[in-house]
């Protein structure tokens, strides 16, 4: 049986919310080569809490803006080594959190890191695209809309 509604699409980038992280709208680049998806976090600091591995950290959520802030907080899921496309080996730290594209919610794994030099804030990997089986088009942006719930800015502290 084949389901009269399109495949949903996405362009190489896009607009995403991280709600329990207080993002509501954040840019990044749809790559499909990535499993997991990363985030920028310009310092992390672990914590416990309840006798459990916690992380607190700093995110710059739009481009090019070092004064504007969010400070995030979330569960440690696990501690592991990622090869980035450059071919280098980094332990991260991982959490798990809602993500929000477009109409689609559900939880996802994103490894966390220090972004600064890349163009996006954050890489939206495989996992993340499993939500709607999305087709993705590297010909278009933005195809997704803004994230439900989302106001299209973070909610943000300025330094």
């Amino acid at each position: 049986m084949t389901s009269s509604l399109p495949q949903p699409r996405l362009g190489w980038r896009e607009r995403i919310a991280l709600p329990e992280l207080g993002l509501d709208s954040i840019a990044c680049k749809v790559d499909t080569g990535a499993r997991t998806c990363a985030l920028h976090a310009f310092y992390i600091e672990p914590f416990e809490r309840d006798g459990r591995p916690w992380v607190r950290f700093g995110v710059h959520p739009l481009r090019r803006r070092r004064d504007v802030v969010v400070e995030c907080q979330a569960p440690v899921a696990d501690r592991r080594v990622v090869t980035d496309s450059g071919g280098h080996r980094q332990r991260r730290h991982v959490i798990r959190t809602p993500i929000v594209i477009g109409e689609c919610t559900h939880e996802v794994e994103i490894t966390l890191t220090n972004r600064d030099t890349m163009s996006f804030r954050m890489l939206l990997g495989r996992n993340a695209l499993q939500c709607a089986a999305y087709l993705v088009d590297s010909t278009a942006s933005w195809l997704a809309g803004k994230p439900r719930g989302g106001h299209g800015h973070p909610p943000a502290t300025k330094l």
